[in-house]
């Protein structure tokens, strides 16, 4: 991380001075960076000379001392605070008064690593992520005490980068980190109960909603030694709030040492750094399907209509079904036992399907059966919505199905922060688009499904599982109730 800060600052003209206590470190780290100019000069995306003008601005400090002629001195060492707040309180006794201190911290407070310190005032939190030259964005953190000219100053230096600087308060996880806690936590309850294999809910959330790798690919390639820290951390920061609670699922693997890629085994089994994903069910062949009856009630109705039409599918229009007929609910955060008991309607025919977004802009189609529904039933359901050669994937009973429990509950989070007034709605969308690298950021995909949905959503899935986690945010409810977009700006 600190190579890679220093890799751009000497690329935006700075003169940099690389210090470690590890004999022979910086030395590496000025080889690594040498390396990287030089493949950036095979590239031709840098000139021999460039590559040498930025080689020439990198110098190696013997000692901390060293680094008294800086303006800015940005750490990158261990996640420790008794570690942080002394190497701060040695650089203000050695650097001039007017000098900014930064730190990388992920998850620890920037006011608390400033509270030992003289000019608490000059220091501020300056997170980058990793690989630095690739991931351009950098929260900058304003700590209790941070002189706002010092974030400032910052946030125009992050700009010389080439980043994307993005104001975030001191709060735990900052934005990225924060605003992250939705895919994983609620992926890991949709899979610790039962809902669907990992393999499975990797599929749906990228052939749905677009996610560039699937919640257990992205937790094997971070590792679980970093992710389910980092998951502890915010959830005991925050005071166990039950947004943010870990899962027994990655404890486990985490003790057991099956924490990823690096390892070869994590949720997937790697061979040769390729993950070995299980093969998916292929479309059960039916030689007569029933006909089909939709729910009333049913979201999209009008769509699943014209859809089941485009397939083929013989459409019941009465009021009530008949004995034979393929019963269909598209429920938005019940679950469809629940459908089929307040509906009345037979759970042995009855076969949920997910309409939350429009089935044109998905590559999957998600199919949830109930404990009653009879195999035939299923896997009619399952022919049918797959005679176009679109996949289809049959999950068991969860409220929310699988997507519109994950998204719904990032939603939220980003609106709570939001509430909290951690950043702006703007820098919101912008840090997690360019730090987590989601199709859109949390509150334009809340504006996507439509803000009403989402809070009916939420308020459904309260309903199934009683849980305080799917408390809707007051930011949320708000916007909800006035019919505004989620990325609305207030005046």
């Amino acid at each position: 991380m600190g190579r890679g800060i220093a890799q751009m600052a000497a690329q935006a003209g700075s003169q940099v001075w690389l210090f470690d206590l590890q004999p022979g470190a910086a030395e590496a780290a000025r080889e690594a960076l040498q390396s990287a100019w030089q493949t950036l000069v095979g590239k031709n995306r840098m000139s021999a000379e460039q590559m040498q003008d930025c080689l020439g601005r990198v110098h190696l400090a013997q000692a901390l001392a060293d680094l008294a002629v800086c303006d800015l001195v940005v750490e990158a060492v261990v996640e420790r605070l008794d570690v942080k707040q002394r190497l701060f309180g040695d650089l203000e006794a050695i650097v001039a008064p007017g000098a900014v201190l930064a730190t990388n911290t992920s998850s620890l407070s920037v006011t608390a690593i400033a509270a030992t310190l003289k000019r608490p005032g000059q220091l501020a939190g300056y997170h980058f992520f990793n690989p630095v030259p690739l991931m351009k964005v950098v929260e900058v953190i304003a700590g209790l005490k941070t002189s706002p000219e010092v974030c400032e100053r910052l946030t125009g230096y992050a700009r010389q980068f080439g980043h994307t600087p993005v104001a975030a308060q001191d709060t735990p996880g900052f934005i990225v980190n924060h605003a992250g806690r939705g895919y994983g936590t609620e992926a890991l309850r949709v899979a610790g109960e039962s809902v669907a294999d990992f393999a499975t809910i990797d599929r749906i959330l990228k052939d749905q909603m677009g996610f560039r790798l699937g919640p257990f690919e992205l937790m094997d390639l971070t590792a679980l030694d970093v992710s389910h820290p980092v998951m502890e951390s915010i959830y005991h920061q925050y005071y166990e709030e039950p947004r943010y609670r870990p899962s027994v699922i990655t404890a486990q693997r985490l003790a057991g040492g099956v924490v990823g890629k690096k390892v070869g085994e994590g949720f997937y089994v790697y061979e040769k750094g390729a993950a070995q994903v299980p093969a998916e069910p292929a479309a059960p062949t039916v030689t007569e399907l029933p006909p089909v009856w939709v729910s009333p009630k049913a979201a999209r109705r009008q769509e699943l209509y014209q859809l089941l039409k485009d397939l083929g599918a013989r459409i019941e229009t009465a009021a009530t079904p008949s004995p034979a007929a393929l019963i269909l609910v598209a429920p938005l955060g019940l679950d469809v036992t629940t459908l089929a008991a307040v509906e009345r309607l037979d759970a042995t025919r009855t076969v949920g399907i997910d309409m939350m977004l429009e089935d044109a802009a998905t590559k999957r189609r998600v199919l949830a059966t109930n404990p009653a529904t009879r195999p035939d039933m299923r896997d009619a359901a399952h022919a049918l919505f797959a005679r176009d050669g679109k996949a289809v994937s049959v999950i068991r009973d969860s409220g929310g199905f699988v997507t519109q429990r994950v998204v719904a509950t990032i939603v939220n989070i980003a609106a709570d922060m939001c509430q909290q007034g951690v950043c702006s709605p703007a820098d919101l969308d912008v840090a997690v688009t360019l730090g987590l690298g989601y199709p859109a950021g949390p509150l334009a995909m809340g504006d996507r499904i439509g803000p009403t949905n989402v809070l009916e959503i939420l308020f459904n899935l309260q309903t199934v599982y009683g849980d305080p986690r799917y408390r809707p945010s007051p930011w949320l409810r708000r916007r909800g109730a006035l019919g505004l977009s989620l990325t609305h700006e207030e005046g």
